[in-house]
């Protein structure tokens, strides 16, 4: 693999534009560290799971960037990215991120707010005099 791979991922409405390269392991995310960008553990590790499940931490530089969403949206959207990316350098990668469920689109969405009421299911009060 020589050229840069470009990948998509999507969470909620968390949009994360990935670019795949040979490297020392750095991850840029909007032009800061990611460790900067996600100050949680948890988030750091959701970012690197696809990366540490294929053993390929220190192989590649990954470049993203992030728009939409919150935070944890952000985090998975750029880890699905991540996968799609690891799957077309290698093939070999795709079972082991798969069987995590790195690969499936977790369509799972707000629902919207509907006219008359105060939310999406919540109804104002009834008051029947």
């Amino acid at each position: 693999m020589e050229a840069t791979i470009n990948k998509i991922g999507r969470r909620k409405t968390a949009v994360a534009r990935v670019y795949l390269k040979p490297g020392t392991g750095k991850i840029t995310v909007n032009g800061k560290d990611y460790k900067e960008y996600f100050t949680t553990a948890t988030m750091q590790y959701v970012v690197r799971q696809s990366l540490e499940t294929v053993g390929a931490g220190e192989q590649y530089d990954v470049t993203a960037n992030l728009d939409g969403g919150g935070v944890k949206g952000q985090a998975e959207a750029l880890r699905m990215g991540i996968a799609r990316a690891l799957c077309e350098a290698n093939t070999e990668n795709r079972p082991a991120l798969k069987a995590k469920g790195l690969l499936t689109r977790d369509n799972r969405m707000v629902e919207r707010k509907k006219p008359g009421q105060p939310g999406a299911r919540k109804k104002f009060q009834f008051s029947k005099r």
